[in-house]
């Protein structure tokens, strides 16, 4: 690799372990109170926005196994965040509900998030966030193609 490239691919880890790796404990931290990832948090708004959302929904939408988010929802349950109830016309489909106090925790940890983010945006501003948004979606679609595509490639 010619050194141009080595001095580029350095700065790409230098920012990475000095910067996004610790971008998931920012997001995270309005949910750390409720004692929550901010997966789980995702889970629960789901539920507290959307009627009739199912474990199979939410795996679906996410793109992961059922296990994953069944992990996941077993803690919202055990939390007393969420819980389940049959479906009427099919006792084995369990839909999720939010608890009253799932709905609580959901709004405050929203304003929480919406607080944190309205701090980035007066710093950075909303066209760099915008522009910050649109390289991510761009990175992750071009990644996700190339991963399926050729499965050894993981750029």
């Amino acid at each position: 690799m010619a050194e141009e490239k080595t001095a580029l691919l350095d700065a790409f880890i230098d920012v990475y372990m000095s910067s996004l790796k610790h971008l998931d404990e920012f997001v995270s931290e309005p949910t750390k109170t409720f004692h929550l990832s901010f997966e789980q948090y995702l889970i629960l708004r789901e539920v507290t926005q959307h009627e009739h959302v199912t474990l199979m929904d939410i795996a679906i939408q996410r793109q992961v196994t059922r296990s994953a988010v069944s992990r996941q929802i077993r803690v919202l349950i055990r939390q007393g965040y969420l819980r389940q109830q049959p479906d009427e016309n099919d006792r084995r489909r369990l839909y999720l509900l939010a608890t009253p106090t799932g709905e609580q925790a959901e709004r405050l940890i929203r304003q929480r998030i919406e607080h944190r983010f309205q701090g980035w945006l007066d710093i950075y501003g909303e066209a760099q966030a915008h522009e910050l948004l649109n390289f991510i979606r761009d990175f992750s679609q071009i990644t996700r193609f190339k991963t399926r595509d050729n499965p050894h490639d993981r750029t």
